[in-house]
């Protein structure tokens, strides 16, 4: 199996969402664009991100629980190209006064439903490209109809609606759809807008020499149209629709009584034949989607294709769960079959067995290195750049569910005496030992001279912000996902040391034949 990473690089992990937009948002228009250009003067090859399909505020506008797996957020769409288009004159846009700093998803939801629902009226449905998008999407109608159902019964989960529809009955669908023909043309063209905005912003990005990594979260939410439309491959019970079992992981550095996602697990240990291969098809078209939209894809939770905790739905916490045998590498060897060699990256964060590492490596999946994690006081820890074994590897200082670098040193996870010990790591001794300011400088600086070949950097730890900044604070239910970046904040001077760090350890930006040739041979299979 072939080996994802060729050179030194360098990148910053940083949400959609979190760009500097007038809008609420960032978007993947001329916000996205301004980013790619920070980007390219900061010496970076690598934009990561989370998940962006559609959020549910049920959960927080969480991007780990999306409404559909395959399809974009609304929210992400850029309301300027649309005025480009010609589809919303800029004086209807009536934009709100927007927080520079926090996302108010529910104002931000309600300001660019308006203003797409304009623009669809001025949309021509007949226009060719459009029709040959619904024609070229197999999961657009699902999703859909999920979305008009969901208008219908007042945003009940699908579990909930009349049996017929929630079992899928054939005639029952057909007649929902003859009733509400206007409202699926509009979520289409929602979708035909996002992919074709996306397609811009990807070809923008290659032609800068930055490769999008995305991110593909292993589970889906129950109250999606992905579980909707294929229920027989989830672990549900089948008169109440509910699940049998639930994912999360069990007590760890984040929580004392683990994290109960909710999520329904897979049927991976079917006896039934056809249940396995339906799960299978629908994974390999998974990964098709998100390789037509990113360079590598990064997979959230990997250690759960070797084991996956699963915890009895009617359990309030994660404590009683147990670990499962997951589908191994016949998983991966079988979707290889369909799709070859494929780039990502993987998450192997959590409570990791050798079993875990042993399919990592035989997949030559190069694994994450979190610096946060490192500075214990154990010399051994895996975590400390000098016991790195293999170039095989993503260094991090943190990642979304991480606090900041500056807001973490900051805090009482660590003592006093670890302070001096990672300031020593990072030869920060001949500061004064109360000057903590740049300590994020430090980290990034330890990162860049690994020797992992990638090094990937929240923006907030690029910029140097405090705990007030972080994405996510995992176990807590709300108050997550808001940041934003103020423009201000992009300088010419951060991405000057960026830059200049990144050429003095050898991750300045080397564009290869080789490495473009593979790209395009696994984007005309993923196209295929």
């Amino acid at each position: 199996m072939t080996t994802l990473l060729k050179n030194r690089a360098s990148g910053i992990l940083a949400h959609i969402s979190s760009l500097p937009s007038p809008h609420g948002i960032g978007d993947i228009g001329h916000s996205a664009y301004k980013f790619l250009d920070f980007l390219k003067a900061s010496g970076q090859t690598l934009w990561q991100f989370l998940p962006t399909g559609p959020t549910n505020p049920v959960f927080d506008n969480s991007p780990y629980m999306n409404t559909s797996a395959f399809a974009g957020s609304p929210l992400l769409i850029s309301l300027e190209l649309l005025v480009e288009d010609g589809l919303i004159s800029r004086q209807s846009l009536k934009i709100p006064e927007f927080s520079e700093y926090q996302v108010d998803f529910k104002a931000v939801a309600t300001f660019k439903s308006r203003c797409l629902q304009l623009a669809f009226k001025q949309f021509d449905i007949n226009n060719t490209a459009f029709l040959q998008f619904k024609k070229d999407t197999p999961w657009l109608r699902d999703y859909c109809l999920f979305m008009v159902l969901k208008e219908e019964y007042q945003q009940k989960g699908w579990f909930d609606w009349p049996a017929k529809l929630a079992c899928r009955d054939h005639a029952a669908m057909k007649k929902e759809e003859n009733n509400h023909t206007d409202r699926i043309q509009y979520y289409a063209f929602e979708q035909f807008s996002f992919f074709s905005q996306w397609q811009q912003l990807r070809k923008m990005a290659n032609d800068k020499n930055i490769q999008l990594v995305g991110d593909i979260p292993i589970y889906v939410g129950w109250d999606s149209v992905d579980v909707w439309a294929n229920q027989s491959i989830f672990e549900l019970n089948k008169k109440t629709h509910r699940p049998i079992n639930v994912a999360g992981v069990p007590p760890d550095y984040f929580s004392k009584t683990g994290q109960r996602w909710g999520n329904p697990l897979y049927q991976w240990n079917s006896s039934n034949k056809q249940v396995s291969k339906q799960l299978y098809s629908w994974w390999a078209e998974r990964f098709r989607a998100i390789f037509k939209l990113v360079d590598i894809a990064r997979i959230d939770h990997f250690r759960g294709f070797e084991s996956y905790w699963s915890i009895p739905a009617t359990h309030k916490t994660a404590i009683k769960g147990k670990w499962v045998k997951g589908p191994g590498i016949h998983f991966f060897k079988e979707i290889y079959k369909k799709l070859g060699p494929l780039p990502i990256i993987a998450e192997d964060l959590g409570e990791i067995t050798p079993e875990v590492i042993t399919l990592r490596d035989a997949l030559n999946f190069p694994g994450m290195k979190i610096l946060q994690f490192a500075f214990d006081g154990n010399r051994e820890n895996s975590f400390l750049p000098f016991n790195y074994d293999t170039p095989n590897s993503v260094i991090y200082t943190g990642t979304h569910d991480n606090d900041t670098t500056v807001g973490w040193f900051l805090s009482n996870q660590l003592t006093d005496t670890k302070r001096k010990e990672l300031k020593q790591y990072c030869n920060h001794q001949q500061h004064d030992d109360d000057d903590d300011s740049g300590i994020h400088r430090d980290l990034i600086y330890l990162a860049l001279s690994s020797i992992s070949r990638y090094a990937i950097f929240p923006l907030q730890d690029i910029l140097g912000f405090g705990n007030d900044c972080k994405m996510n604070s995992p176990g807590s239910k709300e108050g997550n996902w808001a940041w934003r970046c103020a423009p201000r904040f992009l300088t010419s001077d951060i991405s000057s040391w960026l830059h200049g760090k990144c050429e003095l350890f050898g991750r300045s930006p080397q564009p290869t034949r080789s490495a473009n040739k593979n790209k395009n041979k696994i984007t005309e299979k993923a196209n295929a």
